[in-house]
């Protein structure tokens, strides 16, 4: 599904927290969103996920204005992780995974047994198995985060939005969501995820660099992480360099003694 906007605005209480966002993005394509605190990461992705609507512009997907789109139809078109995960729910791990099949139900065009296919397969991607009858409110912040994006995982709709998907994850969980993406793009599902850690954003196809709401940047990683467009947008010495130890770029931030 092809994820379009066009001079993309959205203003409250006299403040403009996301203004001029012009995006075309192709089936397939992962795309991170980065810039400090209070850019308008979070924000963009409501708009993305037509959550919000906007004060100006538009977003369509595969040419369909959003805000037109059923309900029903928008919820089997994008999947959301917010960045906050409920704690104290009476709920197992699956059955939080299954949530996010409930789109599907009453549908005679689902073949039976896709739902268990769709929840086993995004259980195992995250590696939970293991923990599928625990209850959600006796995991740890990183295994909740996990069984969320499964959930989004399992949902099987052509683009994810992702609001920071590595919070709350050790360096290993963190590859394995990275591989994740990876293939989710490789299956033809659009990506667009939030993201603090730029060195994880190299990893992306395509990088969305936004300051007080505006995109400063946009294109490949090398075209958008430089040191000098860095160091201005994060009001803080950043160097980029090539990677020691695989062909790309690194992100480092400089601190003086």
């Amino acid at each position: 599904m092809k994820l379009s906007t066009s001079d993309l605005c959205y203003s409250t209480n006299d403040a403009e927290l996301v203004c001029d966002v012009n995006l075309a993005l192709e089936p397939g394509v992962r795309v991170a969103v980065v810039g400090p605190n209070g850019a308008g990461k979070s924000t963009l992705l409501s708009l993305l996920a037509g959550d919000l609507h906007s004060s100006k512009g538009s977003v369509a997907y595969d040419g369909m204005d959003v805000p037109m789109l059923p309900i029903r139809q928008l919820a089997r078109s994008r999947a959301i992780l917010g960045q906050r995960q409920a704690e104290d729910i009476a709920f197992n791990v699956r059955q939080i995974v299954e949530m996010g099949r409930y789109v599907y139900r009453n549908d005679a065009s689902v073949r039976p047994g896709e739902d268990e296919r769709a929840v086993t397969s995004a259980l195992e991607a995250l590696d939970l198995g293991p923990l599928e009858n625990r209850l959600v409110s006796s995991l740890s912040g990183g295994e909740r985060q996990r069984t969320a994006i499964a959930r989004t995982i399992a949902q099987e709709t052509p683009l994810i939005l992702l609001d920071e998907p590595t919070t709350a994850l050790d360096i290993g969980h963190q590859e394995m969501v990275l591989r994740v993406i990876r293939s989710m793009g490789r299956s033809g599902r659009t990506v667009v995820a939030v993201l603090h850690d730029l060195n994880m954003a190299t990893a992306f196809d395509q990088v969305i660099l936004l300051d007080r709401g505006g995109m400063a940047a946009y294109g490949t990683p090398e075209e958008v992480l430089d040191s000098r467009g860095l160091t201005e947008v994060y009001e803080h010495p950043i160097e980029v360099v090539q990677h020691p130890l695989r062909p790309g770029i690194f992100v480092l931030p400089y601190t003086e003694e």
